[in-house]
């Protein structure tokens, strides 16, 4: 949703569920861990309102325990946050969990993957950025498809199920070689909320993609 009319939020929700989207992804930053300061647990709560998707929460932020049971309040489904975020993550893990939410792990593209293998276990989902974290809008970096193809292999190696999700600079032709990297769960932005085709169209082009998408 960084991508989106602020001023028209309810409206395009219902578009990306016109064209079939999975769920809504919602970067939360805090000018401090990411240069970039947008949304927060107020905003999520209105948002709840005008949709029955389920909200994928990207935390950008230093302090991510402390704001788990806001965020959990607020709506989210799921809550990702940083290797690099202040705190245990194994804690910040068990938080999530304890709040009824599914967790996930993410990881700036600088950050070597292996730092997220002692972890893998405690999350369902795990984030690459494609892109550095803080603003949308910024070119696909198809170096960091590597890290998919390490955790995919890790995953298989330890035996078990959890989704790897792709953000950053993800369009029709992006899509497909993170797919075919091992990634799962696509979240786009810039190439939804300003396609000359339409929101519902650009859902559905980047859905077009699921046949490359593997088993989680």
């Amino acid at each position: 949703m960084l991508a989106a009319d602020f001023a028209r939020l309810g409206e395009e929700l219902r578009a990306i569920e016109a064209g079939g989207a999975d769920m809504v992804h919602l970067d939360v930053m805090d000018a401090h861990f990411v240069p970039n300061l947008t949304i927060g647990p107020a905003l999520i709560a209105s948002l709840r309102k005008h949709t029955a998707l389920p909200f994928d929460v990207h935390l950008m932020i230093s302090a991510p325990l402390r704001y788990v049971p806001a965020f959990a309040e607020a709506g989210a489904d799921h809550i990702t946050f940083h290797i690099e975020s202040d705190g245990d993550p194994a804690a910040t893990a068990a938080a999530i969990h304890d709040a009824g939410l599914s967790a996930g792990i993410t990881l700036k593209p600088g950050t070597p993957v292996e730092t997220l293998f002692p972890y893998l276990s405690c999350v369902e989902m795990v984030l690459v950025m494609t892109v550095e974290p803080g603003f949308g809008g910024q070119k696909f970096m198809p170096d960091q498809l590597e890290k998919v193809r390490a955790l995919r292999t890790e995953l298989r190696r330890i035996g078990h199920v959890c989704h790897i999700e792709v953000d950053g600079g993800l369009d029709a032709r992006t899509v497909t070689a993170a797919a075919e990297a091992g990634a799962n769960v696509i979240v786009a932005g810039t190439s939804v909320f300003r396609s000359p085709d339409g929101i519902p169209a650009a859902v559905r082009t980047l859905h077009a993609a699921e046949r490359h998408l593997p088993d989680c």
